[in-house]
């Protein structure tokens, strides 16, 4: 069995693989990426009662993993490029090999994938940390699950500036309802879930449209979204009325198993090798 580990910096995902199929996977939460990656390893032996020797190799990746330069318990443990894994994760999860894969963690990253070929073609700090700072500076809520619950019942028209609130006509083939400034008609009755749908929408379109213009530059057809917040119901919703929009001609992937697709991706380039 190969254990894949993505060692961020406050939470930790594990995979576990036996002959290129999930075994198990979860999270662990915890600020030192030692602790959490020895936690990690130990939950996953004592929930699947397995052993030392049940497990062939171990790989990292993630930040946390610059912090680990020896085997954990005695297991051969080699450290995977993020950008690497990254790939491979949204690859396999998706079945493409020929992809742009957009991961969505606390800054975006995109990578392009040709089979086994990976090229980190850019990213924006836009992302996870984006939606908790304005969360905390605007909403003063620091907590992730209560600013998504909160952005359920917002209403963006009390909060952003379209088309249709600056113009009476399309503005070249572009509808009234297409959004012309994030934040930018801010109404004096908005509330708290109106600040957090617009937060969402910022973060969801900006990134979206950046994904755009990376498989296009990339010559993909095939975007996969990765990460946390590429699971997220109202993020997923925002990203796919991107897809509306029939001169793009791409296909967006939201695959099961997305958050742990870049310990997914240690795994696999193990694996391989």
């Amino acid at each position: 069995m190969i254990l894949g580990i993505d060692i961020g910096g406050s939470t930790t995902d594990i995979v576990a693989l036996k002959n290129y199929e999930i075994f198990d996977l979860f999270t662990v939460e915890a600020s030192d990426p030692t602790t959490s990656a020895y936690g990690a390893l130990g939950k996953m032996l004592t929930k699947n009662r397995l052993g030392i020797d049940d497990i062939e190799k171990i790989a990292i990746t993630g930040v946390g993993s610059s912090f680990i330069d020896k085997t954990i318990f005695g297991i051969e443990t080699i450290r995977i490029e993020e950008f690497d894994a990254i790939g491979l994760g949204g690859s396999y999860l998706s079945g493409i090999d020929k992809t742009l894969v957009v991961s969505l963690g606390t800054g975006t990253a995109m990578v392009n994938v040709r089979k086994n070929e990976i090229e980190h073609i850019g990213g924006t700090g836009i992302g996870g940390g984006t939606l908790l700072g304005l969360g905390k500076g605007i909403l003063n809520i620091i907590d992730f699950d209560e600013i998504i619950s909160l952005a359920k019942n917002g209403d963006l028209s009390k909060v952003d500036l379209t088309i249709g609130d600056i113009s009476n006509e399309k503005v070249g083939h572009l509808p009234q309802t297409i959004t012309a400034s994030n934040l930018g008609n801010i109404h004096k009755v908005a509330e708290e879930k109106d600040y957090a749908r617009g937060i969402l929408n910022l973060i969801y379109q900006n990134v979206g449209m950046l994904a755009v213009f990376g498989a296009q530059m990339t010559d993909n057809k095939d975007i996969v979204f990765t990460g946390k917040l590429a699971q997220v119901k109202e993020g997923i919703s925002i990203l796919k009325d991107l897809r509306k929009n029939k001169s793009y001609n791409l296909n967006f992937h939201f695959p099961e198993h997305a958050t742990f697709s870049t310990a997914i991706g240690a795994g696999i380039a193990v694996q391989k090798r």
